[in-house]
């Protein structure tokens, strides 16, 4: 077992958050071998109870859940921050042609292992991630998290038609190629699959019904994908399919709607559309750098909290512009501010943290396991340096509130935050 000593941020409730000044935390191997959280708490209370552990001591640095990112593009390392229109003229000039490269397996190999140092770097030790149409990309992607032992879901896109060439898959092989890629990587380890259509333009109705198929086959299997993200998006799904009654509903056609299925952005949809999601629940990886980059809109607080589905924040890179969800947070605070049903909606700090954290991990299926602190989780945290940049040092030297300190670390903060990234199965990183 070990033991960290330092100031606790977990959540006891929903976006809720306890800071623990002086607090400790307690690791140790549940009965599978697991690294899980023992204890959390106050030094005071806790020390008594393991008078032999050897601590590790921290002062002045904040304990705090890995983040959790819902939707991130493993292939678009490349692309970030790259001068587009819109969504469709960026996945046809940038995106596509970036992912053609890779086939090539010495791509994969350097481009995974930067992507995940890239994540634990930022603080992220649980992501959702696109692939390419490639299995090799998903191989090299899958390989290179169960060697650090990080908590990664991934799949091969699925994209069939209106592709061009080296990123086009053939259908019947599409489908092989997933079943495969499951069978060899979800649930071992730490690592799990996901059936990923990229888009429904990208996708032949064989396909479609095909990983609808795969999906039923495999329940416990997560499914991602996105949903009207753009208007100019939406009006093309609406020709593809002219009887169906929004773009979210073709998924529901084809029995891609459920639990652990993930969709980014959900913008352009109705209040119909939010309860179908809540009645299968379907959540949404919200994306606002990525939204704010390509102007593709707002995602809307206040009617996903009046219909009640599950959501969580996400870095969207490479249309996102970050890793860093100390970015991301702040991004969608902007969004709060902004392109809300009602004008006034201002995201609390700890709302915003639990979005990254326990909220994303609850929309993944993945509540209890990672995203918190509590006594059982998977221990997989971040250690914080409030004092990283002087400006930083000087405003949470003033901080009167929890809300405060957590708001300074979500304007101020960034990489350089990030003091230590723990991985609960492979220690310090």
């Amino acid at each position: 077992m070990k033991a960290w000593r330092a100031s606790l941020l977990y959540f006891p409730e929903p976006a809720q958050a306890v800071l623990e000044t002086d607090g400790l935390l307690v690791v140790g191997p549940d009965a599978s071998g697991r690294q899980v959280v023992q204890a959390v708490g106050s030094y005071s209370a806790l020390a008594s109870r393991f008078p032999e552990l050897d601590v590790t001591h921290l002062p002045g640095r904040i304990i705090a859940p890995g983040f959790v990112d819902m939707h991130i593009h493993y292939p678009q390392l490349d692309v970030i921050g790259s001068p587009a229109e819109g969504l469709l003229p960026w996945l046809e000039n940038y995106t596509f042609p970036h992912e053609s490269r890779f086939s090539d397996a010495a791509h994969n190999s350097e481009a995974a292992t930067f992507f995940v140092d890239e994540l634990l770097r930022h603080g992220v030790t649980t992501a959702l991630a696109f692939a390419t149409s490639h299995p090799a990309s998903v191989n090299a992607l899958l390989g290179e998290a169960q060697r650090r032992s990080l908590r990664l879901i991934a799949g091969k896109v699925l994209q069939d038609q209106n592709s061009p060439d080296g990123v086009r898959d053939e259908t019947e092989q599409s489908l092989r190629d997933t079943e495969a890629l499951i069978t060899r990587w979800h649930g071992v380890d730490r690592l799990g699959y996901a059936i990923t259509p990229r888009f429904v333009p990208s996708c032949s109705e064989a396909q479609l019904r095909g990983a609808g198929e795969l999906a039923a086959c495999y329940a416990d299997v997560w499914i991602q994908s996105h949903v009207a993200e753009n208007k100019d998006e939406v009006a093309w799904v609406r020709k593809l399919y002219p009887q169906a009654r929004s773009y979210l509903s073709v998924y529901e056609q084809f029995g891609l709607l459920r639990p652990r299925a993930v969709y980014a952005h959900c913008i352009h949809i109705d209040d119909e559309d939010r309860a179908l999601m809540r009645g299968t629940g379907t959540a949404a990886a919200v994306s606002p750098t990525s939204n704010l980059f390509l102007g593709s809109g707002f995602f809307d607080y206040q009617a996903a909290d009046r219909t009640g589905f599950l959501y969580g924040l996400a870095s969207d890179v490479g249309g996102g512009t970050s890793f860093s969800p100390f970015h991301t947070m702040l991004a969608a605070y902007y969004v709060g501010r902004e392109g809300q049903t009602k004008p006034g909606l201002s995201l609390s700090p700890q709302q915003l943290w639990w979005q990254h954290t326990g909220g994303a991990a609850r929309a993944l299926g993945l509540e209890g396991v990672v995203g918190n602190l509590l006594p059982g989780c998977e221990a997989d945290f971040v250690v914080l340096n409030p004092q990283a940049t002087p400006l930083l040092a000087r405003k949470t030297a003033q901080a009167a509130s929890l809300d405060e300190l957590l708001f300074a670390l979500i304007v101020l903060g960034d990489d350089r935050v990030v003091e230590n990234t723990v991985i609960s199965q492979a220690g310090t990183t």
